[in-house]
């Protein structure tokens, strides 16, 4: 048997470059080597957006498409929806019991959200506790591995320790699982902050090519750099961050010799990148519109997929049912 792998993403909205480079083209290199299971948290959903839950269905959706569309392939992977495994939602619960409250208010997520959503009211006891229904997510299928990138560390060790103590007290029913750790290359958005939904600033895996590139000419670039003639600095420079993820190596020296040497100008270094952009992502795009056309299959991958995690998920439950020594009628 292939090692286990499991990860997931929260429906907030369709994936962009930084979803991507930072998780989902991972996700599709480790489809020959493991056993794979991939889910939508749409219940992570409602922890910052339970005010307004209409878009959760269809953003669910969106990032399946996505997924599929980037080479997620479901005869490799296992792809499933969180919200339909009452399982998770049991195994959250005990896990709940057990779980120290200053485990949770140490989660550097948590401070870090609270304070970068502001405008929202998350002094709940779904966003305090989430890395428990985290841990069920993830103990549940006992993977070997968990694909995260060092920002994620902590909530992985959270979910270890949520392990370990369960396993303290009721005998080893849950290995713990490793970090598998993803490259998390800096991709920013085209006014130069971090790429993200809600800057409105990213490159999405649903835009056409004629789209991207409507993104990419305006650009921001070296601020410092206010005339063709002018010296640039590619380390300050967003156009050249995307260069390092998306145009080969060996091109890398000839950038930044033009770039410091003003042998050109900005719109040539953007349609170079746009050059080996679409060379990754035309053929993403054509796929996610073919999947486009057949939703009713995607729904019925989804639903396969479901019912492939529901057999795991009620046999580790059995277990847990019998290590708490719960009364069965």
């Amino acid at each position: 048997m292939k090692d286990r792998v499991l990860s997931g993403m929260r429906p907030t909205g369709r994936l962009h470059l930084g979803n991507y480079l930072g998780a989902l083209k991972n996700w599709v290199s480790l489809q020959d080597d493991y056993q794979c299971f991939y889910f939508v948290a749409d219940w992570h959903a409602l922890t910052t957006e339970y005010a307004d839950t209409s878009q959760i269905e269809e953003w669910s959706v969106e990032i399946v498409l996505d997924w599929l569309a980037a080479g997620l392939d479901p005869e490799r992977s296992v792809l499933f929806l969180q919200s339909q495994l009452l399982e998770h939602a049991e195994l959250s619960l005990i896990f709940s019991m057990l779980t120290p409250v200053s485990w949770l208010e140490r989660n550097p997520t948590y401070k870090d959200l609270k304070q970068e959503l502001k405008h929202k009211d998350l002094a709940t006891h779904g966003f305090l506790g989430y890395p428990v229904l985290q841990a069920a997510d993830i103990l549940i299928y006992k993977p070997r591995f968990v694909p995260v990138g060092v920002d994620q560390l902590p909530h992985l060790e959270l979910t270890r320790e949520i392990a370990r103590r369960f396993n303290n007290f009721y005998g080893e029913i849950f290995p713990e699982p490793q970090p598998k750790m993803t490259p998390t290359p800096k991709v920013p958005g085209v006014d130069g902050r971090k790429m993200s939904k809600s800057y409105d600033n990213a490159i999405y895996l649903a835009d056409s090519m004629e789209v991207v590139w409507e993104k990419i000419r305006p650009m921001v670039t070296d601020t410092n750099r206010k005339r063709k003639t002018d010296p640039g600095d590619p380390a300050l420079c967003p156009v050249f961050a995307l260069h390092e993820a998306f145009t080969p190596e060996s091109e890398h020296v000839g950038i930044v010799e033009n770039c410091k040497g003003a042998k050109w100008g900005c719109i040539e270094c953007k349609r170079l990148l746009m050059q080996h952009l679409e060379e990754e992502m035309e053929p993403i795009y054509q796929r996610r519109v073919e999947w486009e056309a057949k939703r009713v299959e995607v729904v019925e991958i989804m639903r396969e997929g479901t019912g492939r995690a529901r057999d795991i998920a009620r046999v580790t439950m059995d277990e847990v049912r019998e290590a708490v020594k719960f009364w069965r009628l």
